[in-house]
């Protein structure tokens, strides 16, 4: 079973590809790094728990069911605090990029408090633990509840994934990432993360980025996932995800996975006509626990990985909701589209 802790919130997204001062209405889901890999998971077979903290109210029941009907686990969710956090989209196209409003300050788990998850009944019959540098940034309160966790957790002898995931608009609370996300990373049996993630978070930069258009060069990032080692030993795999933006619209999308000994990089794919690219990191950790779980081979799942967020570029919404047999379909080489009938 995995386990995943954070904060699920509120989508409230302008229809099609309206501006904020164009919309009339909004479109309502619920997403959040955490809960995003907890529903892929669910959707490929994978037994999971969501942790959380949600008011006692008709948005937080509502949430649950949301939960609930993808196959997620809720039973260590706390309920409690008055406010259920909210983020608005507003979905970019071509040359105008996307933008996120976050309303979550006080929102309940940034008030939970060290004592009141009980760890050692969540991991009672776990065999992994993720998390992602979204959570410490919303308080002091969460970042300490999440080093409870992965201290926890890894001494129970739990697989320990972190996806970096810096926020800017999070860190506001007196600390920055640096001074906080070190001390939880150590506790990482896997890292993963991309060229801003490395650098705001772990202060380690990839020499060979070009800043405007995001193109990295992947042999860049075995110094840099060499480095994460060396600082951080309990490291087994880090995974680096590799993101050309064209537009807004059109980007290339990869991955590369340092094993310790081998750089493996997954196929390149080429996501002409976007639709929803939020949750798009989500979906590629989600898809590297079960490639990790299930396949021998770290290349294989690698691009399952790379695969499954491709796929997700192309649905709606926070979750990822495509299948194995469409994630393996992609692997194999068929990109056609064609109508399954």
């Amino acid at each position: 079973m995995v386990i995943t802790f954070g904060e699920i919130m509120m989508r409230l997204a302008t229809p099609e590809y309206q501006r904020f001062s164009q919309a009339k209405n909004f479109e309502l889901s619920f997403g959040g790094g955490e809960a995003n890999v907890a529903v892929s998971l669910s959707n490929f077979g994978i037994p999971v728990e969501f942790v959380s903290r949600l008011p006692d109210n008709d948005i937080g029941n509502a949430c649950l069911m949301e939960l609930n009907r993808h196959g997620v686990g809720t039973q260590h969710i706390l309920r409690g605090g008055k406010r259920f956090g909210i983020y608005f989209i507003e979905k970019g196209a071509v040359g105008r990029a996307s933008k996120v409003v976050y309303d979550r300050t006080h929102s309940a788990i940034s008030e939970i408090e060290k004592g009141m998850v009980d760890w050692d009944n969540v991991f009672k019959n776990a065999s992994w633990f993720h998390w992602t540098g979204i959570t410490p940034a919303i308080s002091q309160n969460a970042a300490d509840i999440c080093h409870e966790a992965i201290s926890i957790a890894s001494k129970k002898g739990l697989t320990v994934s972190c996806d970096l995931n810096y926020r800017k608009k999070l860190w506001n609370y007196g600390k920055t990432a640096q001074e906080v996300m070190p001390k939880l990373v150590a506790g990482c049996d896997i890292i993963l993360g991309n060229e801003e993630d490395a650098e705001k978070s772990l202060g380690i930069k990839p020499k060979e980025v070009e800043v405007e258009t995001g193109k990295i060069k992947s042999d860049a990032y075995l110094a840099v996932s060499e480095e994460i080692m060396a600082r951080f030993p309990k490291a087994k795999k880090v995974i680096t995800t590799l993101r050309t933006s064209i537009s807004a619209s059109h980007n290339k999308w990869s991955g590369v996975l340092y094993d310790g000994e081998i750089l493996h990089q997954a196929p390149e794919y080429d996501i002409t006509h976007i639709v929803d690219r939020v949750g798009g990191g989500d979906s590629f950790m989600a898809g590297l626990i079960y490639g990790l779980m299930t396949y021998k081979d770290d290349k294989e799942a690698l691009n399952f990985a790379t695969a499954a967020s491709f796929l997700k570029h192309t649905i709606h919404g926070d979750f990822n909701l495509a299948t194995i047999e469409e994630v393996e379909k992609l692997m194999r080489g068929d990109t056609s589209g064609r109508v399954s009938r």
